[in-house]
């Protein structure tokens, strides 16, 4: 059942950082110039979640073109084996920091980046978080479906549990 609650912005980044704390791919989707929606996986940084995400990306992809036209982006979680997906929407831009690049960096990035922290391509993408909307299911997929199940023969609509909307706005 859908209902929407009045969080400080305090609680709502806590409630986020909870759904996405254990998530490593996401999906990020940018509009390019000719209007068009694109989206492509992306690996979350790690970091204490504040409501700002952390990216590493190429100076020379075409999404930061599509950013530098059009800051407005969508980030996708899921976390299939939890029942949990969240879609945050924010602003993106791209930050020349190498203090926070070090902090977040990984050897494993050399695979797209083979100076390290030196790469002259090397950026950040630092996304503001607006809003964010997500879906919590705590039951197995088995009770679900159960649920889905007895919904349809007795004509009600399934309890797909928790879906709020959360607001991180400034």
């Amino acid at each position: 059942m859908a209902h929407q609650n009045e969080h400080s912005r305090e609680e709502d980044v806590k409630k986020l950082a909870s759904l996405i704390k254990d998530v490593r791919i996401c999906m990020m989707t940018t509009l390019d110039t000719s209007g068009h929606l694109r989206s492509r996986p992306m690996a979350v940084q790690q970091t204490n979640f504040d409501g700002d995400l952390w990216f590493f990306t190429g100076k020379s992809t075409s999404k930061t073109d599509e950013i530098q036209h059009d800051s407005h982006v969508n980030v996708s979680f899921a976390n299939p084996d939890d029942n949990q997906y969240v879609s945050v929407s924010g602003r993106a831009q791209l930050v020349n920091n190498p203090a926070k690049a070090k902090e977040l960096w990984n050897p494993a990035y050399k695979a797209w980046f083979p100076k390290g922290l030196d790469d002259p391509d090397l950026t950040l993408l630092k996304v503001s978080v607006d809003k964010a909307e997500y879906w919590d299911s705590p039951n197995s997929t088995m009770v679900q479906l159960y649920g889905f199940a007895k919904a349809i023969v007795a004509g009600e609509r399934a309890n797909v549990g928790e879906h709020e909307k959360l607001s991180l706005s400034k």
